[in-house]
C-alpha cells in the first residue's frame, strides 16, 4: 500500500504542491466554526454568529465556481493570489469589526468578501489530473490521497479553531486560518512547473462547465450528500448534549471522519474496475443505507461505532466523483467542474445543518437522525435517476477525443 502511494510522488514537485495545498485548504474547515466561536464570545449572540457564518458559506457557494472559472481561463497563480488577498483582507476586516464593536452589518459584509477564497482542493486535484491524466491508476491513487487529506483538514481544523479561540483570544482561530490561507497559497502558487496550462482559447463561447448534464447530476446528488454531513454534525452534538457529555461529540465526529480516512487509504491502493457511474451509484446507495443504524443507537459508544461504519463509504464515493468530473468536463474547465461539486456539497451542509437543528428542537436528538436518512435516500434516488447521463457522457467525450468529429457509421 505504501509503495502505491510513493509512486504518485515520483513526479517532480508533486509532494511540494500537495503539502502546500493541504496547508492552504485548512481554512475551509476553520473559518466557519472560528467565526461562530469568536462572535459567541465577543457579542454573546449565537444567532448572529451563525448568521455571519452562513453568509460566508453562501458567498463561497456563489463565488467559488466563478473564481475557479477564472483560474481555468487565466491560470492558478494569476487568479488565486488576488482572490486570496481579497479573502484575507476581508477576514482581517471581520476581526477588527468584531473586536471594535462595529455595527453588525459590517460583519456580514466582511464575511461575504471572505467567500472569494479559492477552492484549493480543486486546484490541487487539477494538478494531479495534469500529471496523470494518461495514467488512470495513478490518478485514482492521487485523488484518494487528497480525499484523505480533506478528512484530515476537517479533523484538525475545527480543533485548532475552537481550541485557540477559547484558550488564547477569541479571534485566534480565524486569525490562524488567515495565516494558513495566505502562506499556504503563496507557497502553492510558487510551484510553477506543476501548474496546469491555461486554456483561454477554449473558453470562448463555451459557457459554464455546469452545462454538462452529467455534472448537473453530480452536483444535485452532492447537495443531498452534503445534507447528510451537515445534519449528522448538528444532531450528534445534540445527542451528546442530551446524554450530558457535549465535549464527547467532537470525539464521535472524529471517529466518523476516521472511517472515511481508513476507507480512502485502502481504496487508493486498490484498482477498481467497471464503469465509474456504477461505482458512484453504489457508493451513494451504501452511504444512504449506512444512515439507518443511527436511528437505533442509544448511547455514544454505539453511535461512534455506527458513524465509523457510515464513514467508510465517504472517501470512495468522493474519489469516484472527482474521477467522473475529470471525464465529464473538458480539461479547460476542470477547476470549475470540481468546484461545482464542492459547492453543491457546501449548500447541502448548510441546508442539512438548518433542518437537523430544527428537527432536534422539535422532536429531540434521536429523531433528528431521520434527517440524514431522508437526505441519503434523496441522494441515492438522484444518482439512480441520473445514472444514464453519467454513463453516456464520459463515453461520448472519450469518442470525441479519440476520433474527433467522426460521423456515425451506417451499416446495411
Amino acid at each position: 500500500m505504501l509503495s502505491t502511494y510513493r509512486r504518485i510522488f515520483a513526479a517532480p514537485g508533486s509532494l511540494a504542491f500537495s503539502t502546500t495545498g493541504l496547508v492552504s485548504r485548512l481554512p475551509i474547515s476553520m473559518s466557519g466554526v472560528g467565526i461562530v466561536t469568536m462572535l459567541a464570545q465577543l457579542r454573546g449572540a449565537y444567532g448572529l454568529a451563525g448568521a455571519v457564518s452562513a453568509t460566508l458559506a453562501l458567498a463561497a457557494a456563489a463565488l467559488g465556481p466563478q473564481v475557479s472559472r477564472l483560474v481555468d481561463r487565466h491560470g492558478q497563480r494569476r487568479v488565486a493570489l488576488p482572490a486570496v488577498a481579497l479573502a484575507a483582507a476581508s477576514a482581517v476586516g471581520l476581526l477588527l469589526c468584531a473586536r471594535l464593536g462595529a455595527p453588525d452589518w459590517t460583519l456580514f459584509a466582511c464575511a461575504a468578501g471572505m467567500g472569494a477564497m479559492p477552492s484549493m482542493g480543486s486546484l490541487v486535484r487539477a494538478r494531479w489530473a495534469h500529471l496523470y491524466r494518461s495514467r488512470p491508476a495513478l490518478l485514482h491513487t492521487a485523488y484518494s490521497f487528497e480525499s484523505v487529506m480533506d478528512e484530515v483538514c476537517f479533523i484538525v481544523g475545527p480543533i485548532l479553531a475552537i481550541g485557540l479561540s477559547t484558550s488564547v483570544f477569541p479571534e485566534a482561530g480565524v486569525l490562524l486560518a488567515v495565516v494558513f490561507l495566505t502562506v499556504g497559497t503563496a507557497l502553492f502558487t510558487a510551484q510553477r512547473r506543476t501548474e496546469p496550462p491555461v486554456h483561454a482559447a477554449e473558453h470562448r463561447g463555451g459557457g459554464s462547465a455546469l452545462r454538462s448534464r452529467g455534472l448537473q447530476v453530480l452536483v444535485l446528488t452532492f447537495v443531498a450528500t452534503g445534507a447528510i454531513f451537515g445534519s449528522v454534525e448538528v444532531v450528534t452534538v445534540a445527542f451528546a448534549q442530551e446524554r450530558g457529555s457535549t465535549a464527547a461529540s467532537s470525539v464521535v465526529l472524529a471517529v466518523y471522519a476516521s472511517g472515511s480516512c481508513v476507507a480512502g487509504i485502502v481504496f487508493g491502493a486498490l484498482r477498481p474496475t467497471g464503469p465509474m457511474a456504477r461505482r458512484f451509484l453504489l457508493g451513494v446507495s451504501v452511504m444512504a443505507v449506512s444512515m439507518l443504524p443511527l436511528l437505533l443507537v442509544g448511547n455514544l459508544v454505539a453511535l461512534a461505532a455506527a458513524l465509523f461504519v457510515a464513514g467508510l463509504s465517504i472517501s470512495p464515493t468522493m474519489v469516484t466523483t472527482m474521477g467522473m468530473v475529470e471525464r465529464l468536463v473538458p480539461a479547460s474547465r476542470l477547476n470549475e467542474g470540481m468546484t461545482w461539486t464542492i459547492t453543491g456539497l457546501a449548500v447541502g451542509v448548510a441546508a442539512g445543518s438548518s433542518v437537523g437543528g430544527w428537527t432536534v428542537d422539535r422532536a429531540g436528538a434521536s429523531a433528528g437522525y431521520w434527517v440524514p436518512v431522508v437526505a441519503g435516500s434523496l441522494a441515492a434516488l438522484t444518482a439512480f435517476l441520473g445514472s444514464r447521463r453519467l454513463r453516456s457522457a464520459p463515453e461520448q467525450e472519450a469518442e470525441r477525443v479519440e476520433d474527433g468529429d467522426r460521423k456515425p457509421q451506417h451499416h446495411p
